[in-house]
C-alpha cells in the first residue's frame, strides 16, 4: 500500500491564457487532512478543481495512488470505478436541476409559485446519490440527515433553501458517497455563526470516519481536526507546516488600499439620485409557500440615506424579504408594499424598481451567465440584464473600466468571468451593482470568499460612497466585522419574524 494518498507533480495549468500555477508539487500522505490557505487567486480553488478532475493540467501528472489501492483491495465487480467516484467534492457552486434532469435552475425560479415546485425534495436528493464502496457505509442517510442539521428540511424542495442550507446540503451530499478524500472548497462562506461553531465537530466527525480532507479556507477558519497546511502564493505552495506550527498572524497584517477619492466622486456625480420619501415601506408583510409561512408579520420602513444591516441565522427569511424589495417576488402584489414612493402593483414595471436599485447576492452569482468578459458582465449593469446582449457602448464601458480599477480589478478587464478566482467573479458582480449610481444598495453577503484585503477595501469602498451619497443601503450578513461602519440601523429576523 502506497504511504502517499494522491500526488500532484510538476503540475502547470491555464485557464484561457491565464498561468494558475506552474511547476507545482502537493503530496498527501494517509492520515493527513489539509487546509489550503492564500491570497485570492492564488489558485485554491483551481487546485481542489485540479484534483477532482474538472480541470486538466497540461504539464505534469498527477498519482492517485487511493484508487489504485482501492481496486487492488475490492477486485469483485470495481474495475470500472473511477478515481472520480471515490472523491466528494463541495464546490462553491452547486449543480441542481430540475425534476425531469434536462434543465439547471433559474434565478428567480424560488419565488415562482410554479416552477418552484419543479424540484426534488432534500431528501429525495440525497437518497438518489449513489456511492460505491461494497458495504452500506457509515455515512448513510439517516446519519447525514443528522449530522449536518437537515432533518427539518427534508421535505423541502431544494429551490428554496436558504444559501447556508444548501451549503450544509452539498456537504451531506459529498459525505453520502463515502468517499476515499473529501475535497471542500471554502465550506464556511454562507453559514450562519451557530453552524460555523458545529463545523469543527462536523469535520473532525468526517475524519473520524475514515475520510481524508483537502480544504481550500481562510488561514482564520481552519477546523481543530486539520492537521497540515499548505499555503499558495503565486501559483506555488511555498509553505508546507503541521497545523500547529502555522501562524495566521501574517495575513492579519494587510493593507486595505487607497482609494482615489477624486474620482470616486466624479463617478457618484455622473447621475443625481432623486429625492424620495420612502425607499422602502412594508406594512404586516406575509409570505406563504405551500402553507409554510416564510415571513410573518413583517414592518419595515426605510428613509432616504438609511444604513440598514438585515441580519439572521440561515432560513430565517432575509433572501425572501430582499426579494420583495428588489421586485423579485410575484408576492409583493398581495402585500401592503411602498418602494421608492410607488405602491406595488400600481403600474409600476420591475425594471421601474430594478433601474433604482443596484443589487447582489449569493444567488445571483450562483446563477449569473459566465460567458461574457468581466468588462461586459459589468456594462450590462445599465441595463439590469444577466450579461451584456447588445453591442457595447464606448462611454459605458469606459465607465465600467473605471469602476473596475476602484476596486482593484481592472486587470482582468478582457478575461472571461469563468476564467477568474470566484472572489473577482463577486467583486465584477458589486461593480455591476454600483455602476449606474443606485438610489439603492442592496448587498446580500457581498465578501464571500474574498480575502482580507479585499474585505478590507471593499468594506472603505463602500463607507466612502456612503459618505459622499446620499445612497440608501442594506447589507447582509453573518460577519460582524464585515459590516461597514456607515451602518447604523439593524432588523434581524429568525424563523421569519422580526426579532
Amino acid at each position: 500500500m502506497n504511504t502517499a494518498l494522491l500526488s500532484v507533480n510538476h503540475a502547470s495549468l491555464k485557464l484561457g491564457n491565464t498561468l494558475v500555477f506552474s511547476d507545482l508539487n502537493f503530496i498527501i500522505n494517509r492520515g493527513e487532512h489539509w487546509a489550503v490557505v492564500g491570497e485570492s487567486g492564488s489558485g485554491k480553488s483551481a487546485l481542489l478543481q485540479t484534483i477532482a478532475g474538472k480541470l486538466h493540467i497540461s504539464a505534469g501528472d498527477i498519482q492517485y495512488n487511493f484508487h489504485e489501492d482501492y481496486l487492488k483491495e475490492h477486485r469483485s465487480g470495481q474495475a470500472h470505478l473511477t478515481f472520480h467516484k471515490l472523491i466528494g467534492f463541495v464546490e462553491q457552486r452547486h449543480h441542481f436541476r430540475n425534476l425531469s434532469n434536462i434543465s439547471d435552475f433559474y434565478y428567480q425560479q424560488r419565488y415562482n409559485s410554479s416552477d418552484s415546485e419543479d424540484a426534488l425534495t432534500v431528501e429525495e436528493y440525497l437518497g438518489a446519490i449513489k456511492h460505491y464502496s461494497e458495504t452500506i457505509g457509515y455515512w448513510d442517510l439517516p446519519r447525514v440527515l443528522q449530522r449536518l442539521n437537515l432533518n427539518a428540511l427534508r421535505s423541502k424542495q431544494l429551490i428554496k433553501l436558504s444559501n447556508g442550507e444548501t451549503k450544509r446540503l452539498l456537504i451531506a451530499a459529498a459525505l453520502i458517497k463515502n468517499p476515499l478524500i473529501l475535497l471542500l472548497d471554502n465550506p464556511l462562506t454562507g453559514l450562519d455563526v451557530q453552524t460555523r461553531a458545529e463545523f469543527n465537530q462536523i469535520i473532525a466527525a468526517i475524519i473520524s470516519s475514515g475520510i481524508s480532507v483537502i480544504m481550500a479556507t481562510s488561514p482564520f477558519e481552519i477546523p481543530d481536526a486539520i492537521t497540515h497546511v499548505a499555503v499558495l502564493k503565486d501559483g506555488l505552495i511555498n509553505q508546507q507546516v503541521p497545523a500547529k506550527e502555522f501562524d495566521a498572524s501574517c495575513f492579519a497584517q494587510v493593507d486595505k488600499g487607497k482609494l482615489d477619492l477624486e474620482e470616486l466622486s466624479a463617478l457618484l456625480n455622473m447621475t443625481t439620485i432623486p429625492s424620495y420619501e420612502w425607499i422602502v415601506r412594508m406594512n404586516n408583510i406575509n409570505i406563504t409557500y405551500s402553507e409554510k409561512e416564510i415571513l410573518k408579520n413583517i414592518d419595515w420602513q426605510i428613509k432616504q440615506g438609511d444604513r440598514w444591516a438585515l441580519l439572521g441565522p440561515n432560513g430565517a427569511g432575509k433572501s425572501t424579504l430582499l426579494s420583495l424589495v428588489n421586485a423579485d417576488n410575484p408576492q409583493a402584489y398581495a402585500n401592503d408594499i411602498i418602494l421608492f414612493d410607488r405602491k406595488r402593483g400600481t403600474g409600476e414595471s420591475i425594471w421601474d424598481i430594478k433601474s433604482k436599485t443596484g443589487f447582489i447576492s449569493p444567488e445571483l452569482y450562483q446563477y449569473f451567465p459566465t460567458d461574457n468578459s468581466c468588462l461586459q458582465v459589468i456594462e450590462s449593469g445599465f441595463y439590469d440584464t444577466m450579461g451584456l446582449f447588445r453591442p457595447s457602448d464606448p462611454k459605458k464601458s469606459a465607465i465600467a473600466l473605471r469602476w473596475m480599477k476602484a476596486l482593484e480589478i481592472d486587470r482582468y478587464a478582457r478575461v472571461l468571468l469563468k476564467n477568474i478566482p470566484a472572489s473577482v467573479q463577486r467583486l465584477c458582480l458589486l461593480a455591476r451593482a454600483l455602476i449606474k449610481n443606485p438610489t439603492l444598495l442592496i448587498f446580500d453577503e457581498p465578501c464571500q470568499g474574498m480575502d482580507l484585503h479585499q474585505q478590507l477595501h471593499f468594506k472603505m469602498l463602500v463607507d466612502t460612497i456612503c459618505e459622499l451619497s446620499n445612497v440608501t443601503l442594506i447589507y447582509v450578513t453573518h460577519y460582524q466585522n464585515e459590516i461597514p461602519d456607515s451602518v447604523d440601523k439593524v432588523l434581524r429576523l429568525d424563523k421569519g419574524k422580526v426579532v
